[in-house]
């Protein structure tokens, strides 16, 4: 069992950045692979970016060159950092784990956290 817990979300200007945070509570949470995923109203739940156990990501087109996923193993902590946001980006984002194998894909997770929001004004 696995439970996630998100922080860091907020307002901010577009061009502006956040970092947010899921602490992940589990004993094997580490043999995990972590994503983040974002939920706009209206739209469909989309992969933003995940990582596997051993640290190797996978960003979605749209955050590429501005968002970084990282994962502290010490800490039991998977970050996001994003940086020049935009307007676009406002979404509820959440953070999720899976076994095994990456997936870019919202049901492959079994585990959610609650989402936090990011709203980014223009």
């Amino acid at each position: 069992q696995v439970q996630l817990v998100e922080s860091g979300g907020g307002l901010v200007q577009a061009g502006g950045s956040l970092r947010l945070s899921c602490a992940a509570s589990g004993r094997t949470w580490i043999m995990y692979v972590m994503g983040w995923f974002r939920q706009a109203p209206g739209k469909q739940r989309e992969l933003v970016a995940t990582i596997t156990s051993s640290g190797n990501a996978y960003y979605a087109d749209s955050a590429k060159g501005r968002f970084t996923i990282s994962r502290d193993g010490a800490t039991n902590t998977v970050y996001l950092q994003m940086n020049s946001l935009k307007p676009e980006d406002t979404a509820v984002y959440y953070c999720a784990a899976k076994r095994i194998a990456l997936s870019v894909t919202s049901r492959d997770y079994d585990y959610w956290g609650q989402g936090t929001q990011v709203t980014v004004s223009s």
